[in-house]
């Protein structure tokens, strides 16, 4: 549930600067769930404003190629927040960004490492709280090399949670991440140890962006690196049969049930363009095309009305559909849930950046149902809904919104809303790790700022 702030406590931390010596525990969040890989459920919001912990920066290494604002010639037929200045926008962007850092960037686990903490959390192991997830480190990697140039401490943040990535490789790939970690810098026993395909996905993202913003000629290869991470999710999270990404690395061709099974969350299109271009493999195109049939086949026989993907889909060799309850992580596993919540932003990406038709036809319906069920009032938009539109919360949450507002951008019928969605996602208040991190990033895109290895 949402929980309300006060806003003098939120502007009072958005005055302080990045640099800031405190060492507090970090912001509350909420427990993962206990299943043996999952990725992305749902976080409760945080019961207490976090407070800065990062160490003083030091000098960056690089110069950034490619600083923030980047002001981004996204796609014809793509719109922004018209409602204020583009000055404004990255003025909101870097505000956010300086929250996020504050509050969920960490120090710690080997010398300069970095990761990304989701909060208090001990599900699955009861004497030691969960540290970072492998999806925290992927959002960190993206949004360090984003906000390269508003941050001259980017590069040496981006390093730093890179090292940690390879401190913690998966039992299924060296090149791909551990799920989870928990108090003592471990990875969780059991369940922890395999890798969730988003984190991978987007860590190898991030790592050529990274080449593009400082070049790879330093400590770090990042295109070489990315292409290590990029061989290992083809071999080991694509399935051979169908070309859609499988669950992670735990998952074997034996074990039909899940190998035929994927999560609506990992469909980052622009991700496999930039994959296929970075690599010259043309099965991630495959893979993309894939993807987009999928989407196109679900929604047409599933939401016809919203658009609407559940979090995880089932049977995808023989008749795709969503997910039985508890088919992976809890009992809204064919709902759009936490982890569904995220496709818009996923799949509106390769419109703006792309201009993809399929893009826009898949998020056409999600535009019109959700205008019309929050009746034009983005604090209207609740944490869950069943594939026909029927609300499964009844509060606001972040984690819903921000997305939303990214996969508004792709039609100017979509203007007025795109705006009213602008100015509740930035004005917002704390909503913990992941609705803060999908703020952020949402943000990124929305205010012109995201850009692609490819462009």
């Amino acid at each position: 549930m949402h929980h309300p702030r006060t806003w003098i406590y939120v502007s009072l931390l958005l005055t302080l600067l990045a640099g800031c010596t405190a060492n507090p525990p970090a912001a509350p969040g909420a427990a993962e769930p206990t299943a043996a890989v999952s990725a992305g459920a749902p976080r409760a919001q945080a019961t207490a404003m976090p407070t800065p912990q990062l160490a003083s920066p030091a000098p960056a290494t690089g110069a950034a190629r490619h600083p923030f604002p980047q002001h981004t010639a996204y796609a014809p037929g793509t719109i922004k927040p018209s409602q204020h200045s583009q000055d404004a926008l990255d003025r909101s962007v870097r505000n956010a960004y300086r929250f996020w850092k504050l509050s969920y960037l960490k120090n710690g686990c080997g010398a300069g490492r970095f990761h990304v903490d989701p909060g208090p959390d001990v599900s699955g192991s009861p004497s030691s709280r969960g540290i970072a997830v492998s999806e925290g480190q992927g959002y960190g990697m993206l949004i360090a090399a984003f906000m390269a140039g508003a941050d001259p401490d980017a590069r040496r943040i981006f390093d730093g949670i890179y090292a940690f990535f390879r401190d913690h490789p998966s039992a299924g790939s060296p090149d791909l991440m551990a799920w989870k970690q928990v108090e003592g810098c471990t990875d969780l026993v059991p369940g922890g140890t395999h890798s969730a395909t988003d984190g991978d996905v987007d860590i190898a993202y991030a790592l050529l962006l990274a080449d593009r913003q400082w070049g790879s000629d330093g400590a770090i290869d990042y295109h070489q690196e990315a292409l290590k991470v990029i061989a290992a999710l083809k071999a080991k999270v694509v399935n051979q049969q169908t070309y859609t990404l499988l669950l992670g690395d735990w998952v074997s061709a034996s074990d039909s049930r899940y190998y035929n099974g994927t999560r609506s969350s990992d469909f980052m299109l622009d991700h496999l363009r930039v994959y296929a271009a970075a690599t010259g493999d043309a099965e991630w195109t495959r893979v993309a095309d894939a993807t987009y049939t999928l989407i196109a086949g679900m929604q047409s026989k599933y939401s016809p009305k919203t658009g609407l993907l559940p979090d995880f889909i089932q049977d995808i060799d023989t008749t795709p559909a969503p997910a039985q309850p508890n088919y992976l992580e809890s009992g809204s596993d064919g709902r759009y849930a936490y982890n569904a919540c995220r496709a818009p932003w996923r799949i509106a990406i390769d419109y703006v950046l792309n201009g993809d038709q399929r893009a826009l036809a898949a998020l056409k319906p999600i535009n019109s149902w959700v205008r019309a069920s929050a009746a034009g009032k983005p604090q209207n938009i609740y944490g869950g809904y069943q594939l026909d539109g029927t609300a499964a919360a009844d509060a606001f949450s972040i984690a819903f919104a921000a997305p939303l507002g990214v996969g508004a951008m792709v039609s100017s019928d979509n203007q007025e809303w795109l705006n009213a969605l602008w100015d509740q996602v930035a004005g917002s208040s704390v909503q913990g790790y992941y609705g803060d991190s999908l703020k952020l990033l949402s943000m990124i895109v929305m205010s012109g700022n995201w850009w692609s290895p490819r462009n």
